[in-house]
């Protein structure tokens, strides 16, 4: 058995007498099924797997089944799978986590390319090599199966579509992404691609495909897209609900360190041979963020706005002195806010300019409201507050 001491994993399999087996040159994709409680699908997955592989793909390659701290008979089940089959290897961790089993996974590995697929096997085995082919041609860093491509044969429920289709668009509004399926459960990518990036994905769970993504586009590698046909497994163990959560804090918490500089991802270009950012595509890619964060930050002032303006009619201020104060308060606070959640200003440098030009429009707004409050009056004199 094969200690990996930087994550406490173990992977043990017939590896030497396989690798003295194997021809030196060639190029070696490595499969990782991670798993977690599924001794009753193992076996069919890893047998159809390795069957179709053995009959149709013409590189050398390597099945592993990444147990992640299952509490059932997985792993026994997995390792009596790699005792029978001469090119599957077990890695066990005691952490759950789909995320951290593929990051050990597959930083563990020393195949050309690494790959992963669910157990459910729900993406038809024919793209496997359209899969993994760009990769090993050097064309592109990663490659993704996408069920939302217009050639895409899926078979899955209205909600799981239109959470999907959702969480995509998501994606694209709120971080600039350009892929089109984050999620789906088979991906591959060059094994130098991974050692760059996988250091610094953070997620161990199932927001670890995006984040990968995410960083992966801001490091200017190129993302081979594959339509898939794809069959939705009805006896997923997925908790949808807990999972969309997670997503959406992994969302704000990479946009946030892309937006601070806390992600080095220019270092990562340059180690992987690929040019800085030009201030065009920062800028774009900033874009969407911004825009998400200001409209909200402005929906927030408005609520904010009519509350503060409702309490002090109610406290029996005046329509107009209610406005200018409720408005005041709400510009400032604005600003505040854009500036440190929008665009990241941190510190006192350039804040009071801020303040000055966010009092401008504030100028602009209570003569706006004022205006519309005497033509309110004038119209309906017992309007209500």
């Amino acid at each position: 058995m094969t200690a990996i001491p930087a994550t406490g994993a173990v992977r043990s399999s017939m590896k030497d007498r396989r690798h003295a087996a194997l021809p030196a040159a060639g190029s070696l994709v490595e499969f990782v099924i991670p798993v977690y409680n599924e001794a009753i699908d193992l076996p069919r997955a890893v047998d159809r797997l390795t069957t179709d592989l053995a009959q149709r793909f013409p590189y050398q390659w390597r099945v592993v089944v990444a147990d992640n701290a299952s509490t059932d008979n997985t792993l026994q089940v997995a390792s009596e799978l790699a005792a029978a089959h001469p090119n599957v290897e077990v890695l066990h961790l005691d952490q759950k986590g789909r995320g951290r089993a593929l990051r050990t996974a597959w930083l563990g590995s020393d195949a050309d390319v690494v790959a992963y697929m669910d157990v459910d096997l729900s993406t038809d085995l024919d793209a496997v090599l359209p899969l993994v082919a760009p990769l090993l041609s050097g064309h592109s860093d990663l490659a993704i199966g996408s069920r939302l491509s217009r050639s895409s044969r899926v078979v899955r429920g209205p909600k799981r579509e239109i959470i999907s289709r959702c969480y995509n668009f998501l994606l694209r509004a709120s971080l600039g992404a350009r892929f089109r399926d984050a999620q789906c459960g088979f991906k591959a990518m060059r094994r130098d691609a991974a050692d760059a990036l996988l250091p610094l994905v953070k997620d161990g769970n199932w927001f670890f495909d995006t984040e990968l993504l995410v960083l992966a586009e801001r490091s200017g590698l190129r993302i081979h897209e594959v339509p898939v046909d794809w069959i939705d497994d009805p006896d997923t163990r997925v908790n949808i609900v807990q999972t969309a959560l997670e997503d959406l804090r992994g969302i704000r918490r990479v946009g946030t360190d892309l937006m601070r500089g806390r992600i080095p991802v220019d270092e990562v270009r340059r180690k992987l041979g690929r040019g800085p950012l030009s201030t065009e595509q920062t800028h774009a890619q900033a874009l969407p963020t911004h825009l998400t964060r200001f409209v909200a930050i402005g929906v927030a002032s408005t609520v904010a706005y009519a509350l503060l303006f409702l309490l002090m009619r109610s406290l029996g201020m005046g329509a107009q002195t209610s406005n200018i104060t409720a408005l005041l308060a709400t510009a400032i606070a604005n600003t505040a806010a854009n500036r440190r959640v929008t665009f990241g200003i941190r510190g006192r440098e350039g804040a009071a300019r801020s303040q000055v030009e966010g009092l401008a429009l504030f100028a602009f707004g209570v003569a706006l409201t004022s205006l519309s409050l005497v033509a309110l009056h004038a119209a309906t004199p017992g309007a209500t507050h």
